[in-house]
């Protein structure tokens, strides 16, 4: 299973490169094409797995003035 995430910036928000660098920091991979990052499960991952990396991810941004989407397959 692979996690994508989308991110919309906001002019007033933090620095794109800043954003990047705490989701990779946390397991991210940049891509390119209809999403910005990817997380690898390596795996399946559980209904619980899922809601914990989102409520990480929504922790992780917090704050940085930035919207995001979020899409496990």
């Amino acid at each position: 299973m692979e996690t994508y995430l989308r991110v919309t910036f906001h002019s007033e928000g933090a620095r794109p490169s800043e954003v990047a660098d705490r989701l990779q920091r946390f397991g991210f991979v940049p891509t390119q094409g209809n999403y910005d990052f990817v997380y690898d499960w390596n795996g399946s991952a559980t209904r619980e797995q899922l809601l914990d990396l989102s409520d990480e991810v929504t922790g992780l941004l917090r704050g940085y003035g930035v919207l995001y989407e979020i899409e496990t397959v």
